[in-house]
């Protein structure tokens, strides 16, 4: 299953980078992909992840290598979901921000289990969200940064569409995404780790 799912993120990869909408915006978009797939391939005899953070891990990097090859404020099923709901923009990096905070969490939640680091499900809850929000706020300033070097053509990067709130409801998203899979993986999450 994990040769498949990387193989599923290899083949995306290329065919997204084939001819991305923006070049310079695909790169950085789908980094973070390039940067954690050697290392889970790395590490995966060694440290074992679930099969749940795998799966999650494998739909992000697909959401990450959609954004990338479209640009984020470009992907089609962002503007099927903006037609759909009679949204005012397309909420496809919504959604990336969502996963930002909702695999983070998951993440940072088996590290914390599994290195037996916190006591007490609440506390493990907690600074899991608090990960999450983290590497939002990290993701931020990155978008931040390349606006500052790259003036106008970050605007891609970027993904405003207009909005002058925009990192705050990027940030709250991945505060959303971080809850949810807390409150809806926790139990599932338990039941794999336990037969590590």
């Amino acid at each position: 299953m994990k040769a498949a799912a990387l193989g599923a993120v290899l083949a995306a990869l290329i065919v997204s980078g084939i001819q991305p909408y923006d070049r310079a915006t695909w790169w950085m978009e789908v980094a973070p992909v390039l940067i954690a797939a050697p290392i889970l391939v790395i590490t995966h005899r060694r440290y074992p992840l679930t099969p749940l953070l795998y799966a999650l891990i494998f739909v992000h990097a697909l959401v990450l290598i959609l954004g990338g090859a479209h640009s984020y404020a470009r992907v089609p099923l962002g503007f099927w979901l903006q037609d759909l709901l009679a949204l005012e923009r397309n909420p496809y990096d919504r959604i990336g921000h969502f996963m930002q905070g909702f695999v983070p969490a998951m993440v940072a939640r088996e590290i914390l289990l599994r290195g037996k680091f916190v006591a007490g499900a609440r506390m493990v809850g907690f600074l899991s969200a608090c990960v999450a929000l983290a590497v939002s706020a990290v993701y931020e300033l990155i978008e931040w940064g390349a606006a500052l070097a790259l003036g106008q053509g970050a605007e891609e990067f970027l993904g405003t569409q207009g909005d002058a709130w925009d990192t705050q409801a990027d940030m709250f998203m991945a505060l959303v995404g971080a809850v949810s899979a807390l409150l809806l993986l926790s139990r599932l999450h338990d039941r794999q780790l336990s037969r590590r």
